[in-house]
C-alpha cells in the first residue's frame, strides 16, 4: 500500500508545520519572557506562514498496486 502524491505531500507538509510549531514553542520557553495568549498564537502563525508549503493537484493516473487517497 502506498499514498497518492498528493497525500504523501499533506503528510509531509503536516510534519513540517508541526516541527516549525514545536521550535516556536522552544524559543518562547527559552526566552523566560511573558507573552499573552495573543503573541503567542501570532508567533505560531507567522512561523508557519514563512513556511514554503507547495499546493499538489491530485491526478486521475490509474496506478498498479493500492494506493490510499
Amino acid at each position: 500500500m502506498s499514498f497518492c502524491d498528493h497525500c504523501q505531500g499533506q503528510r509531509f507538509d503536516r510534519a513540517q508545520v508541526l516541527r516549525t510549531l514545536r521550535a516556536a514553542r522552544r524559543r518562547l520557553r527559552e526566552a523566560h519572557t511573558e507573552c499573552t495568549s495573543d503573541q503567542s498564537l501570532a508567533l505560531a502563525i507567522e512561523a508557519v506562514r514563512t513556511l514554503e508549503i507547495p499546493h499538489l493537484e491530485p491526478f486521475d493516473e490509474v496506478v498498479d498496486g493500492e494506493v490510499v487517497h
